[in-house]
């Protein structure tokens, strides 16, 4: 999975991706930057410790910085980097700080969503245009033109210029026509709302921040932090930050809020591998079959894929180990079309 950090200057996108990433963010902030969060997983690292496992990978999330964003210049938006991600987090200030101006001289949280949907809707509209005139210009030449690809573009093109992102306007026919131009309207939004520490347990913080159009919208998730004093917290030993979160109302931690928000806005969910060698944990989308799951960990399972061994992990850890559920027929065969679930713990049986 792969996440584009964007927002205005000041919003804190920078320290939300060090807390994140545990990566210092580049002091210039003019060039994407990449960090790795190695996803803390507590399944995982009990099965590590039922099968005395030698080696321990968790899933992880790769993460692209974005330089500050500033009104009225779309065309300087780091295009590629951000096309190349799965989903957007928008980093949206919410907290006041007089020692940190804001670009626009007051803190609003709708309106700065407002202004990035709009630079990132006018990146789009640019690239459908030039796409469109590209077409039109072969089909001048003579040459052959796909008339579906077409409609769709003009189709995305008259929503666009009305200051329309696609999430909701494209039908799944035409998302799925014009996948190769990775339009960033249409990709899942997370909207990471920065918010002082005074105000981050607050439950109501959709309707006193104006975002409760947000909290309903298609492919849109909110996830409030604190980016600062998370930060700061999450230095100290474990027993003492868990008592500090505690103390501010927080029932988890940042990273738990943004991974929770990405996997619901993506559909994912993490099954498990498990064994002395090695305890793994591997994200796919929800739905996924049991062959095409294992083709992610080696092509050729996929290719002589006989059947799954699966065992949820709670059942698992219920019985203490694989001899123990086979033992006493919590062990289920599974066939190449079986959809894997979220916490299945699998052995892939195959033969090439």
């Amino acid at each position: 999975m792969k996440a584009g950090i964007l927002g205005l200057l000041g919003s804190g996108r920078r320290t939300l991706f060090s807390l994140l990433t545990h990566a210092v963010a580049s002091g210039s902030g003019r060039e994407a930057q990449l960090g790795v969060l190695r996803i803390p997983d507590e399944r995982l690292e009990e099965l590590s410790r039922l099968h005395a496992s030698r080696k321990t990978v968790p899933a992880t999330i790769q993460f692209v910085l974005l330089p500050g964003l500033v009104k009225g210049e779309s065309e300087k938006l780091d295009l590629p980097a951000l096309r190349s991600v799965d989903v957007l987090v928008h980093v949206v200030r919410g907290f006041e700080e007089p020692s940190v101006a804001h670009p626009e001289g007051s803190v609003d949280p709708a309106r700065d969503i407002e202004m990035v949907e709009l630079e990132l809707t006018l990146a789009d509209l640019a690239l459908v245009e030039r796409r469109l005139e590209r077409l039109r210009a072969d089909a001048g030449k003579g040459k052959k033109v796909d008339g579906q690809e077409e409609a769709a573009l003009e189709r995305a093109r008259e929503s666009l210029a009305e200051g329309l992102p696609l999430r909701s306007m494209l039908s799944s026919e035409d998302e799925n026509r014009l996948r190769g131009y990775a339009l960033l309207t249409v990709k899942p939004l997370l909207l990471g709302v920065n918010v002082g520490e005074d105000v981050i347990a607050q439950q109501d913080l959709p309707e006193r921040l104006g975002l409760t159009q947000w909290a309903t919208a298609p492919k849109v998730r909110l996830a409030f932090v604190s980016a600062r004093i998370e930060a700061e917290i999450a230095e100290l030993a474990p027993g003492d930050a868990r008592a500090f979160r505690e103390n501010l109302g927080l029932a988890n931690d940042t990273i738990e809020r943004i991974v929770s928000a990405a996997f619901e806005l993506l559909a994912m969910i993490t099954f498990y591998t498990s064994a002395e060698q090695e305890s793994r944990a591997w994200i796919i989308p929800r739905g996924t079959s049991a062959s095409v799951a294992a083709g992610g960990v080696h092509s050729d399972m996929e290719r002589g894929f006989i059947r799954a061994e699966v065992v949820s992990y709670d059942v698992l850890k219920s019985q203490g180990s694989w001899n123990a559920c086979r033992e006493k027929g919590r062990l289920r065969l599974e066939g190449k079309d079986y959809p894997l679930a979220d916490g299945d713990v699998v052995i892939f049986r195959f033969n090439v």
